[in-house]
């Protein structure tokens, strides 16, 4: 493990990348899916191309996320040295800050890459959501 450094861990975290654009929510008690199966990113270590699909569920509050603004922030991802962990987690922290939704999961489907798929979930719930309705 001794190839990997905190700089490979730590690429792409806080890169510069598209505001998440929203709409006014109409109606409570929703859910939402929107899936990007021909996500990209590069490894931080080999510089190789990794393939997957990410998927956002959410539950909108006041917000809801515009899709063509997330396409193109999904987009930038392309050329961008970033761990299937943290892109996950990157993907789930910038969707909260946009929307600022009732709940939120995001899943990364990454392509079976020396025999081995990846599959990485991360959630938030509201605060303010009560525990029983999460």
């Amino acid at each position: 493990m001794t190839d990997y450094t905190e700089e490979h861990a730590k690429s792409g975290i806080d890169a510069g990348l598209p505001a998440i654009e929203c709409w006014p929510n109409q109606f409570p008690g929703y859910d939402i899916t929107i899936a990007m199966p021909e996500f990209t990113s590069i490894c931080p270590k080999t510089g190789l191309p990794d393939f997957g699909t990410i998927t956002i569920r959410y539950r909108p509050g006041k917000l809801c996320l515009e899709l063509k603004s997330l396409k193109e922030y999904f987009t930038a991802y392309r050329n961008l040295g970033i761990f299937y962990e943290n892109v996950v987690n990157r993907v789930l922290r910038d969707v909260v800050k946009a929307c600022d939704p009732v709940s939120v999961k995001v899943t990364g489907d990454f392509t079976a890459r020396g025999g081995m798929q990846s599959v990485i979930e991360a959630e938030y719930s509201s605060p303010s959501t009560p525990s029983s309705s999460r």
